[in-house]
């Protein structure tokens, strides 16, 4: 382990944070993990819902590399298991039930992807299901009787949907009970998770102590609000930041953010010291932001051909270098195009582009779905995504 004073490593722990409970009891941990030199076991759940990692998860996997950069020991979760049921938290109907293929491909991209941040020589990554695919039915409900439905109804999306005379599935309550068990399984010191998550962190905590472990001190992190500055970054809502796309798209979303968001992501996605930040122009500040980012996830050198990439198509209105082309089959309307072609994730976001009127062919703004390119020209999707119509 380093030999980082337990002061020194608290100052790093509390950065970006939004609450930890309790920080005296941290502290104690920090303590005799220094003087019995055991690294702590640093606890954080994904389950395992979307196949791609964006800026919002980075928050906590930023948070894990601390810890591991302390010498504390990180279990990378996945919730394959969990995940079959999904989280109510912060929500106000039922997830969608994904497929047991579904969540087997999504959990195929998580180590790749956080490997960007996280040291997986340090870090254990473990599967819930290894553990409650074998919990026999008697042994399932023996773990239901170590909390009360009066504790669950505290919680206040729960309570919210009763008032409301929504729906509230078993699978559902059950949930944060399966979530806390996870913790009793690892024997977690720690465990991190967003403000959405606390209730689900304080369950863990409860469990530990009626299964005789000391409970697990929490850490709560702000939830990162999307390019638009409003909603929690959601690949749904169409407002994230993909870690996976590319250099120029990245680029691109990151000079559109707004000033008061971008001091946001310098304090929760990066190292720098805020006071120096804000001593800079906001655009120029923007610029360090999305080189720094942009470098982490993919490199130097792509970072900064993002940057003159940027500032030949949006500062001197120039089209892009490097425009990739599509050749559309006879017939091939405007959303198999934008779809074939890769410019778009999907039909819907297609959809929705052109419903925005964000879609421009030419000098001319497309509205019609069914819309036949009969020539060769540029089409526009957004404000940075060109593609090259050959016909």
């Amino acid at each position: 382990m380093h030999k980082i004073d337990v002061e020194k490593q608290l100052e790093i722990i509390r950065r970006g944070t939004v609450e930890i409970i309790s920080e005296a009891e941290l502290k104690k941990k920090l303590e005799e993990s220094a003087k019995c030199r055991r690294p702590l076991n640093i606890k954080a759940g994904f389950d395992p819902t979307a196949p791609d990692i964006h800026l919002g998860h980075t928050v906590l996997l930023r948070k894990l590399r601390q810890f591991q950069d302390l010498g504390h020991r990180v279990i990378f979760l996945i919730g394959d298991f969990t995940a079959r049921i999904g989280d109510p938290s912060g929500q106000n109907k039922i997830r969608k039930v994904l497929t047991a293929k579904e969540i087997k491909n999504n959990a195929s991209t998580y180590r790749k992807q956080a490997s960007k941040i996280l040291d997986f020589k340090k870090a254990r990554i473990v599967f819930n299901s290894r553990w409650f695919d074998k919990m026999r039915g008697v042994e399932f409900g023996r773990l239901l009787t170590h909390y009360t439905a009066t504790r669950l109804l505290e919680r206040d999306d729960f309570s919210l949907r009763i008032k409301e005379k929504k729906p509230l599935y078993m699978s559902e309550f059950i949930y944060p009970i399966l979530q806390g068990y996870d913790s009793v399984i690892l024997n977690a010191d720690v465990e991190i998770g967003g403000t959405d998550q606390k209730f689900n962190l304080i369950v863990g905590r409860d469990l530990q102590r009626d299964f005789a472990q000391a409970p697990q001190a929490i850490i709560t992190l702000p939830l990162l609000e999307g390019t638009d500055g409003v909603n929690k970054m959601s690949k749904s809502l169409g407002n994230f930041i993909g870690i996976t796309e590319s250099p120029s798209e990245m680029f691109g979303k990151f000079m559109s953010i707004s000033d008061t968001l971008m001091l946001k992501y310098y304090e929760l996605l990066t190292g720098a010291d805020l006071s120096e930040v804000k001593k800079m122009h906001p655009r120029q500040a923007k610029i360090m932001l999305a080189q720094e980012l942009v470098c982490a996830y993919h490199s130097e050198k792509e970072a900064q051909k993002a940057h003159d990439e940027f500032e030949r198509v949006f500062s001197r209105k120039e089209l892009p270098s490097d425009m990739p082309e599509y050749k559309p089959e006879a017939g091939e309307d405007l959303v198999a195009i934008l779809l074939k072609s890769g410019l778009v994730k999907s039909g819907n976001e297609a959809r929705r582009l052109i419903k925005a009127g964000a879609i421009i062919f030419g000098d001319c703004k497309v509205s019609e779905e069914n819309f036949i390119p009969q020539a060769s020209g540029i089409l526009k999707a957004g404000s940075r995504r060109f593609l090259k119509i050959i016909k």
